[in-house]
């Protein structure tokens, strides 16, 4: 379908509701849909072979760790300010997803019943969230766009699968701090 350009008139979209509706889409797994169509090209050996590389490994680490982190700044968050609750579990669970996305194989591949946060490490430091509902989901925004713009720089160096699913990431934290900052009200 080719895409025309539309006037910000009555009857054209207008960006917001066009941002937003691609925010809704990417909430709602579709940039899995969206992503699903882009291939390597590359030897499926190969592939396969560069996903378990240590240099792999030390991304999908730190992602992992990344995403962790943004997940327990969303539950500092929400039990601060219970009032933002309703709002901000959807985005909690998508960035929950993200953890198990980025988990090890071996935990990835392990029963439901193991979590992807249990280790032997001590218990995480609580993140420190401001008093004002206001600055708090400010302060969310702004932990979701430097986990985005960390994941769009490991883009280049990542094999093609891992590739997709940081791109994912990046762009679903992207719509999160969009919606966040008001933009999807």
């Amino acid at each position: 379908m080719p895409l025309t350009t539309t006037t910000r008139g009555a009857d054209g979209p207008r960006r917001r509701r066009v941002l937003a509706g691609g925010a809704a889409a990417l909430m709602a797994g579709g940039a899995a849909v969206l992503l699903a169509g882009c291939s390597g090209g590359g030897n499926a050996g190969e592939d396969a072979a560069d996903e378990r590389s240590p240099a792999a490994e030390r991304l999908r680490a730190r992602a992992g760790r990344d995403a962790a982190g943004l997940l327990q700044r969303y539950d500092a968050t929400i039990a601060a300010h219970a009032t933002l609750g309703e709002r901000l579990r959807p985005l909690r669970a998508e960035v929950a997803r993200h953890v198990t996305a980025f988990a090890p194989a071996a935990a990835r591949s392990a029963a439901p019943s193991a979590s992807p946060s249990a280790s032997a490490s001590p218990p995480p430091v609580r993140p420190e969230v401001p008093g004002d509902e206001e600055a708090a989901l400010g302060a969310l925004a702004d932990a979701e766009r430097r986990a985005a713009d960390a994941r769009t720089a490991d883009l280049g160096s990542a094999p093609p699968q891992l590739a997709r699913l940081l791109a994912s990431v990046a762009a679903a934290g992207a719509a999160h701090a969009y919606l966040l900052t008001g933009g999807g009200s």
